[in-house]
């Protein structure tokens, strides 16, 4: 059949149904829903609301849908996992972030599942499978981004705690999240680091509210840990794992992170077609000029591209290859890539597409940020260049 920006996986019957399932939810519920409340990408959403997501998402299958059935899920593989989260953002839903649990759900504990003791299972990371709790995941601090292990933050043995004292930065989900899986550097060593779940109630942590991004969204937030004192029980995996739990996802998240940027810029092009088809400039619809025609196949065929290379490396992923060079690639090429397609359609939407509010605007801030988040288009130079040369 004829090629298409929005997939219809007619070879795959199951992620077919599911696709069509997670467009209908998006299209008649979740949008209406944000519509109703006047949500937009910058709201500062409520927790009520939040679980208002997370509870009809897993009604439906959807929250947690990767994690294995032992954990409430479906066990769905890399390839249909990249398929749902492109049609999340290609949707434009604001809360899209939540249908999966990208954002303070499943998909921020299902990494570590292996590293929790029974107890740990069930007080924390079963209840946000269960749509109950909420976490953050907080290694990054101001002076210790891409060089994760310049951190300050400190981990004291004192008898059958921990006490951690330090500031964390850009934090996602601790607006309204329960509890953070932190990474510290044990006190007095150089290169030992352990994770531990914190109750951000805990005595001695505070929440601030983080610099809000250039997208506009207000997800983020600062830990600050003065003496604040957690149980022996509470570390996670063993001392000096902590570096493996927080970046050891690393590679699987910059994989992950594709689908979604590629889906915005499928949802640039469909505001782009429109924008073209319906805006009349000198008597006829800017479709019809060959210059915004070119700009169109461009956008496309960035689209193609990248979900090509993105596919494919979540195919090599499924089948339990190591996929450190190509998911660095990936990423690489889908962060400016989208951002091309991106500054396209803010040229075809004119003084509309500048305007602080426009939904093409918005796509453009947020994608800028991906040539950064997750690591930079140089940091991921570095890393395929090492693993290759």
């Amino acid at each position: 059949m004829p090629y298409s920006l929005e997939p219809s996986y007619d070879d795959d019957p199951r992620l077919r149904e599911l696709v069509v399932r997670l467009r209908a939810y998006l299209n008649d519920e979740l949008l209406p829903y944000e519509r109703e409340r006047g949500i937009t990408p910058e709201s500062r959403v409520d927790r009520p609301t939040l679980e208002h997501v997370w509870k009809r998402s897993r009604e439906l299958g959807f929250y947690g849908i990767s994690l294995p059935p032992e954990l409430g899920g479906q066990g769905i593989g890399f390839t249909e996992l990249c398929a749902l989260k492109e049609e999340l953002t290609a949707s434009g839903a604001a809360l899209s972030h939540s249908v999966l649990g990208d954002m303070g759900g499943p998909l921020r504990v299902g990494a570590i599942v292996k590293y929790a003791t029974a107890d740990q299972l069930e007080r924390y990371l079963m209840p946000v499978v269960r749509g109950e709790r909420a976490c953050c995941f907080s290694i990054t601090e101001e002076d210790a981004g891409s060089d994760v292990r310049r951190m300050r933050t400190t981990a004291t043995p004192d008898g059958d705690s921990y006490v951690l004292d330090g500031h964390k930065v850009f934090s996602s989900a601790a607006p309204f999240a329960d509890f953070a899986i932190v990474v510290a550097r044990m006190a007095g060593t150089e290169e030992a680091y352990s994770a531990f779940l914190v109750d951000l109630d805990t005595p001695g942590c505070r929440v601030l509210d983080g610099e809000v991004p250039m997208s506009g969204q207000q997800m983020e937030g600062d830990l600050v840990f003065e003496n604040c004192r957690i149980p022996a029980e509470n570390l996670l995996g063993e001392i000096g794992q902590g570096l493996r739990i927080g970046i050891g996802r690393i590679t699987l998240n910059r994989l992950l992170h594709c689908p979604s940027l590629i889906g915005a810029a499928r949802r640039a092009w469909d505001l782009s077609v429109a924008h073209a088809k319906s805006r009349v400039a000198f008597g006829q619809p800017l479709l019809a000029l060959q210059a915004v025609q070119h700009k169109l196949a461009d956008m496309a065929t960035e689209v193609y591209a990248a979900r090509s290379m993105v596919m494919a490396t979540a195919a090599r992923a499924d089948r339990g290859e190591n996929i450190a060079v190509e998911a660095n690639m990936c990423k690489l090429f889908a962060s400016e890539a989208c951002f091309r397609v991106a500054d396209q359609a803010v040229q075809i939407h004119g003084k509309a597409g500048l305007t602080r509010g426009h939904e093409v605007e918005q796509i453009f801030r947020t994608l800028r940020m991906f040539r950064i988040v997750t690591g930079t288009t140089e940091i991921h130079k570095n890393a395929i260049v090492k693993a290759l040369v």
